[in-house]
């Protein structure tokens, strides 16, 4: 019988090895997986790559995984904001490598991953920093960058509901990158608000079939108070 949901956040991470690449799903703060993060941190693996849409909002989360020392690279696209001070100290001292990536790209990149494609010739960039060093090429007159595709050890999503073969639906924005890097993971680690029964999902509403998701973990719905906290929901 396939059954995929975990008992735990740990149980779910434990097989996180030192050196993995971890895709977090996430747009800004919207659809992050905040438990799974914070399990990673418990956890203790090191010297991680970590992909994100961004490099991490005050004190918590992404932010409060890098400040532990324990990530050596990020791949993003929007590394500095307001309140991305953890990043910015870490990157102005050394500590923590950025491998910048326009957004559109890194949804791609991912995607390619998934899809089995080795690489491809892509125009944004070309002509920018972001293109020195790389191969390009001119096709029917117009200038293309050769892009490869980001490969995760273990992608670490937030989808809203699933069943215990892993099937996914999600919340309206908080669905951002988590389809494309469940697709580009090895593993699938994703928590949800509600486990349904087998044929309880609307099959035209899952957007990550189970084939892709190696553990779901049940957490409590929670709501944002003022000051970031958060509080289980009623």
């Amino acid at each position: 019988m396939i059954d995929k949901i975990a008992a735990s956040i740990a149980e779910a991470l434990a097989d996180v090895q030192d050196g993995a690449t971890v895709l977090i799903g996430g747009f800004g703060t919207s659809g992050i997986p905040g438990e799974l993060i914070d399990g990673l941190i418990a956890h203790g693996a090191k010297d991680l790559t970590i992909v994100n849409n961004n490099a991490g909002n005050g004190d918590a989360g992404l932010a409060a995984l890098l400040k532990t020392g324990r990530v050596r690279k990020i791949i993003c696209s929007f590394p500095r904001q307001v309140d991305s001070w953890v990043f910015d100290e870490l990157y102005r001292s050394g500590k923590l490598e950025l491998e910048l990536v326009p957004q559109g790209n890194l949804a791609e990149r991912m995607r390619a991953a998934g899809a089995g494609i080795g690489a491809f010739f892509c125009p944004t960039a070309y002509g920018t920093e972001l293109a020195k060093g790389k191969e390009t090429r001119e096709i029917d007159g117009k200038h293309y960058v050769l892009e490869y595709p980001i490969h995760g050890d273990v992608a670490l999503i937030k989808a809203e509901a699933g069943d215990r073969w892993g099937n996914l639906v999600y919340r309206k924005a908080a669905r951002n990158f988590g389809p494309v890097m469940a697709t580009a993971a090895k593993k699938t680690v994703a928590t949800v608000y509600e486990i349904q029964e087998l044929g309880g999902l609307d099959p035209e509403a899952v957007v990550t079939p189970g084939i892709y998701v190696s553990k779901i973990v049940k957490i409590p719905r929670v709501a944002t108070q003022a000051g970031g906290f958060r509080k289980e929901a009623a």
